[in-house]
């Protein structure tokens, strides 16, 4: 990959995306990962206006630390960038007053977790209505059209998406050619969607090196049965992810009414 060329190709076509959508720039979540880390700094370098904004319910504190230390860096080099906190976690909380947990534990952690990023949706909306800005999304191409590994109408509710034709791989690239933090590179991709430790990789079961090999041989049309031990397993999962999250990475679907209906 030809990473500052990529660089410069991503900010131009924000900054063109901006200023024909006649807006002031951009507002991004910061999760203290990499993902939020690039895509801000991108957007920091078309020299509009950017809002970092960290939204925590019950963060873990590494998540909390990493994502201010990397605010930091951003606003020390670059003067169109401002922060803010919005802490969730009384909303979340007086949320989960109001609706019923009479469920299958799993099931509502679940619900709550994707709770938690529909909740950061709406703020970053709010902030962009208030301030002309567009949400920026900070999914990759393994996430937003590998294995659906987001939150409909969450995390995947965003006006644009800097970086979701580049593999997690390359994001780490121009994550190091960007001068990202060593904690923000060296730290395991989390969601931080369930308040503790756990990473993606716990979640999915394949790491995303794996995810991307599978995403690359199944598009050659290879499947599972190509392939004996882990190399099968890898594929079984990420199909079974790529098969189970299509209702997000396909349009809504669309009742047609026949024209001798109407």
């Amino acid at each position: 990959m030809q990473t500052e060329k990529v660089v410069d190709h991503i900010v131009n076509w924000l900054k063109d995306y901006a200023t024909n959508a006649k807006v002031n720039g951009f507002v991004v979540g910061i999760s203290g990962g990499i993902d939020s880390a690039v895509t801000s700094t991108l957007c920091a370098k078309t020299g509009l206006d950017v809002l970092c904004i960290e939204m925590p319910i019950h963060q873990a504190p590494s998540h909390v630390t990493r994502a201010q230390e990397h605010i930091s860096f951003l606003k020390r080099k670059f003067s169109n960038v401002k922060d803010t906190v919005v802490n969730l976690t009384p909303v979340f909380e007086e949320f989960k007053t109001e609706v019923s947990l009479d469920s299958n534990q799993a099931t509502v952690d679940m619900a709550l977790a994707n709770t938690r990023a529909r909740l950061r949706m709406t703020t970053l909306y709010y902030h962009a209505g208030l301030l002309g800005l567009l949400v920026a999304g900070t999914g990759n191409k393994v996430e937003d059209f590998g294995v659906g590994f987001y939150t409909k109408y969450g995390d995947g509710g965003v006006d644009l998406s800097p970086i979701a034709d580049l593999m997690k791989s390359e994001v780490y690239n121009i994550g190091n050619y960007l001068n990202v933090s060593k904690s923000i590179i060296e730290a395991a991709p989390s969601d931080g969607l369930f308040g503790d430790a756990r990473s993606d990789e716990d979640q999915i079961g394949a790491s995303y090196p794996e995810l991307e090999w599978a995403m690359q041989v199944t598009a050659e049309g290879k499947t599972a049965l190509d392939f004996e031990g882990r190399k099968r397993e890898i594929i079984t999962i990420y199909m079974r992810y790529n098969s189970s999250n299509k209702h997000k990475m396909n349009p809504i679907p669309v009742c047609e009414i026949p024209n001798n209906l109407k």
